[in-house]
């Protein structure tokens, strides 16, 4: 999971840089190293305050900062940075369920062992990738709608944004959230993996 977040990170931190923004690379942000991505609160205390309450685990990294008036094309590229994150555990998914095949697939998946560890890196990375494609602010998909929004629904999605972490919270204990990310996340595993 910290690995998959940090390549996320990582992704929206050099998208940004080979666009225009330096913002990310001056803090150090297009690193791999994942203690420049962890956020106390969202990467540390809630996961392990839901480990231990039994809640539903909802985390998050360091947001990556953008400074958009450094951007070429602001809004495009703004849109190209939010969805690089996601494109990044796509990839990451991918690679996993490659090395998956190569170690000789469902036959060679066992409890333990290097197989088991990739289906559970696929796993990761689809749900990562499909949970940060809704469409709320803050997710990255919020971020890409409005990127393809005319400017004035743009702006008024954007003002949801403080909003975004109650109403995914809301989703997730209705059992909403799971109805939305799981049909694609399966489908997706199924098409890597089998």
């Amino acid at each position: 999971m910290l690995a998959s977040l940090t390549v996320h990170e990582w992704a929206h931190a050099w998208t940004a840089d080979r666009l225009g923004d330096s913002t990310a690379r001056m803090l150090g942000r297009v690193s791999f190293n994942p203690i420049v991505h962890i956020d106390l609160l969202g990467t540390v205390v809630l996961p392990l305050l839901a480990i231990f309450s039994g809640l539903p685990i909802l985390g998050w990294a360091k947001p990556v900062p953008v400074n958009t008036s450094r951007l070429g094309h602001p809004k495009r590229d703004f849109m190209i940075v939010a969805a690089a994150g996601p494109t990044s555990n796509i990839v990451m998914a991918i690679a996993a369920a490659l090395a998956f095949r190569v170690l000789g697939g469902v036959e060679a998946t066992g409890e333990f062992g290097a197989a088991r560890l990739l289906v559970m890196a696929v796993q990761i990375n689809v749900l990562l990738a499909v949970f940060n494609m809704l469409p709320i602010p803050p997710l990255d998909g919020g971020n890409v709608l409005a990127g393809l929004l005319p400017d004035r629904m743009a702006g008024l999605l954007y003002s949801l944004r403080s909003y975004g972490f109650i109403v995914l919270y809301a989703l997730m204990l209705t059992g909403i959230l799971s109805r939305l990310i799981m049909p694609p996340t399966l489908f997706l595993m199924r098409l890597l993996l089998l």
